[in-house]
């Protein structure tokens, strides 16, 4: 629905859910699009919300062990969701079960979903009418919020919140969020150095 009501068609955003199985990227790519940025700019912002993906399938790879021509599949439905469900389970025939079901039932669901909101958004016209334009957003954010536990996780999100919203009125549309992509790694190096400063003081 939010993706139709900015302006992508009814083919393209089941294209974009069938191919692009990671929600957190969908929302952004299709936010990115929506405020005018740059295809290639959105695409770049969508990949490296999807980067974490690839870290959870080596993880997988060594659980799971799955016959060589299976994995390209298999890859497909790497997502929060599987890898929690997997990690969770006692034993590699359990992980399997695990991950297939969780897979398939998630990605069957999501794309039905995703066609039945497609088809929602074109019957009821401009989504933006009905403040729906803030749906992708506030979906994100809720399920990000229950992921913040840490002092860390925390300090990074409001560093990315920071950089994105200070950077919005002067960057094009898209940019921010690539710039907002950096929160991570300043967090991670000040802690660094907070660490290595307390080890020389014990020393």
């Amino acid at each position: 629905m939010t993706s139709v009501g900015n302006g992508l068609d009814l083919l393209q955003t089941c294209a974009l859910s069938l191919l692009v199985f990671t929600g957190a990227s969908q929302f952004a790519l299709v936010g990115a699009l929506a405020g005018g940025g740059n295809p290639i700019t959105a695409a770049a912002g969508a990949f490296f919300l999807g980067v974490r993906n690839a870290f959870y399938g080596l993880r997988l790879s060594q659980l799971l062990q799955l016959p060589r021509a299976v994995r390209p599949f298999a890859a497909h439905w790497v997502i929060d969701e599987t890898t929690a469900v997997t990690l969770a389970q006692p034993d590699r025939r359990a992980r399997r079960i695990g991950f297939t079901v969780t897979g398939l039932t998630l990605y069957v669901l999501w794309n039905l979903t995703t066609l039945l909101g497609a088809l929602g958004a074109e019957a009821i016209g401009d989504t933006d009418a009905w403040g729906l334009d803030a749906a992708g957003p506030a979906t994100f954010l809720a399920l990000l919020a229950p992921m913040l536990r840490t002092v860390t996780e925390r300090a990074v999100a409001l560093l990315a919140v920071v950089l994105g919203l200070a950077l919005l009125p002067v960057l094009p549309a898209g940019v921010p969020v690539l710039v907002a992509a950096l929160a991570a790694p300043l967090v991670l190096f000040v802690e660094g150095r907070k660490i290595g400063s307390r080890e020389r003081k014990d020393r």
